[in-house]
């Protein structure tokens, strides 16, 4: 198994917070008792966020949003984190899965509660296919229960989803996946190790594909069907071949392509594919503390916290980390200090991760991490290499079902409405959540130059016929940034340029014949006309050739 390395990781840059926000005043993702205790917990923390709505009084491990035809926009949101203990909530709400009609996302209305099978205790399985616009979710538990399967039809009414079928088609319940068609959906068992794809051609008449094995927790499918990603309990980040399932082969196989764990493993939740500036990428979250890396079994106050990772997976047999994404509360060097937080004393909560999300696959801007105790953070990874936190949101804390003491519950995959910078979430211990991002944070549309430029920047040569280039020296708006020799030397890349604003980039190329090739290359925030090209031969002026076709390209991000 290749490993990201054997050091703790960094924890990810803090966000700074703008005017309005109420941040956190000690470490960053700390609750303390101090804070609890005292009452300054008490109006939760708030870093370039604001509260829009909240319904509800628990929550669980999904939020999703829909629009349907007729334009109604709808939240859906399972109610507990293990049926039946928001039965304390009767009173309230019945238990099973909340819908939302979000017309007015301030005063977030219930118009009914799914009470089938499987929605009354998903799990984790809890999910939603856009393009077919199918609700779906498989009987669950921690370990596994058996696999009821539930499919409702939100297309013409979100606000009141229409059963199409709720039968035992899978095998054991846990957590899910779907392929973007809509075409398949996989239920997933965790420690069974059992993954049941189940064909929706017909949602009243779902069919069982195939069952295979994988130590699978939350699972994501490739825009094509073709490629499973899977948290894989134990091992890290599994990448399997669906090819047979996609196209219905009669006898289907699935293949591993390849899996990565990483130095601090603790129990893989979910990898969601993204591409960002055209490059590959699997974002990673680890749920929980563990004793030991690789641990299958939560530890309380764990000494390791997997949490959240970008991981490379443009080529898909040699995965590798690239960066991660933690807080201070999950450093080692911290984990003592921390044990008498409240809610740090339960293994299934703690200072740790539980689950991310993104708004989109292709350049999803931010990814938004539930992070029990320390609420729902929101990350930048516009640079996949370097991310970091730009805002966050900690409920008001609230008892828990289990336990007497006050806390964050934060687990639930977030949605989001970026037409209007909100996030979507659920606290365990005090229900639904519409956030919205402080203008000028996300989206990023106001950003200076109106994107941000990759810090990494690839160029491939100019070449001059059969000549070889043997010196090379490269600047960055007037300062220079590379010197480089070699005997034939084809490409460079540039680090740490400005992402924002005018970026002039000058690539003198000394060839072994004596000539010169002086390539320059102007942005305008991300505007080029592309690189234009002189020539001087032999030490003489040969004017200019303005070239911008194959041998004097500029690629992004690699």
């Amino acid at each position: 198994m290749a490993t990201a390395g054997a050091a703790a990781p960094k924890a990810t840059p803090r966000a700074h917070c703008g005017p309005g926000s109420h941040p956190e005043p000690g470490m960053q993702g700390r609750v303390s008792a101090a804070e609890v205790n005292s009452g300054r917990a008490d109006a939760g923390y708030a870093c370039n966020m604001k509260l829009v709505g909240h319904e509800g009084a628990s929550g669980g491990f999904k939020v999703l949003r829909f629009v349907d035809r007729a334009g109604h926009e709808c939240a859906y949101y399972d109610t507990t984190l293990l049926f039946p203990l928001n039965a304390q909530n009767l009173g309230d709400h019945p238990t099973g899965v909340a819908v939302l009609d979000m017309s007015n996302p301030s005063k977030p209305v219930r118009t009914t509660t799914l009470l089938t099978p499987a929605m009354q205790s998903p799990h984790e399985s809890l999910n939603l296919n856009p393009r077919r616009g199918l609700l779906v979710a498989v009987l669950g538990s921690p370990a596994a229960y058996p696999g009821v399967i539930d499919v409702y039809d939100l297309n013409q009414d979100c606000r009141h989803p229409a059963l199409q079928s709720s039968l035992p088609v899978g095998f054991l319940g846990h957590e899910s996946g779907f392929a973007p068609d809509g075409r398949t959906f996989y239920a997933t068992s965790l420690f069974d190790g059992h993954v049941t794809a189940v064909d929706l051609t017909n949602p009243k008449l779902p069919v069982p594909v195939t069952v295979f094995n994988s130590l699978s927790h939350g699972m994501t499918v490739s825009d094509d069907g073709n490629r499973g990603y899977v948290a894989a309990r134990g091992v890290g980040l599994s990448i399997l071949d669906l090819t047979d399932i996609q196209w219905r082969k009669p006898i289907p196989q699935v293949h591993e392509v390849s899996h990565l764990g990483w130095s601090t493993l603790s129990i893989p939740q979910t990898a969601m594919p993204v591409t960002i500036h055209g490059r590959r990428f699997v974002v990673e979250v680890d749920e929980f503390g563990v004793g030991q890396p690789g641990s299958s079994f939560p530890a309380m106050n764990g000494p390791v916290v997997g949490a959240a990772r970008v991981i490379d997976i443009q080529d898909e047999k040699k995965p590798h980390v690239v960066s991660n994404i933690r807080l201070q509360v999950h450093q080692p060097a911290n984990r003592q200090k921390l044990a008498g937080d409240p809610g740090a004393t339960s293994f299934v909560q703690g200072y740790a991760g539980h689950y991310c999300s993104v708004p989109r696959r292709k350049d999803p801007g931010i990814v938004a991490c539930s992070f029990i105790l320390s609420g729902l953070r929101v990350f930048d990874i516009r640079d996949p290499y370097h991310p970091k936190e730009i805002a966050y949101f900690v409920a008001p804390p609230r008892p828990s079902p289990v336990l007497s003491e006050r806390s964050n519950y934060a687990m639930s995959h977030a949605a989001f409405a970026p037409e209007r910078g909100e996030i979507w979430y659920s606290d365990g211990n005090s229900g639904f959540y519409a956030l919205r991002v402080a203008k000028g944070v996300w989206p990023f549309g106001s950003a200076p130059g109106g994107c941000l430029r990759p810090s990494r920047i690839a160029f491939t040569l100019h070449r001059l016929g059969g000549a070889r280039i043997v010196r090379v020296e490269a600047s960055a708006n007037g300062q220079r940034r590379l010197t480089r020799t070699g005997r034939d030397i084809r490409r460079i890349a540039l680090e740490g340029l400005p992402r924002t604003g005018r970026l002039d980039v000058r690539i003198v190329a000394t060839y072994d014949t004596g000539d010169q090739t002086v390539t320059t290359q102007e942005w305008a925030g991300c505007k080029t006309a592309g690189p234009s090209v002189r020539v001087v031969r032999g030490g003489q002026d040969g004017g200019d050739d303005d070239e911008d076709g194959p041998d004097a390209r500029v690629s992004f991000g690699l």
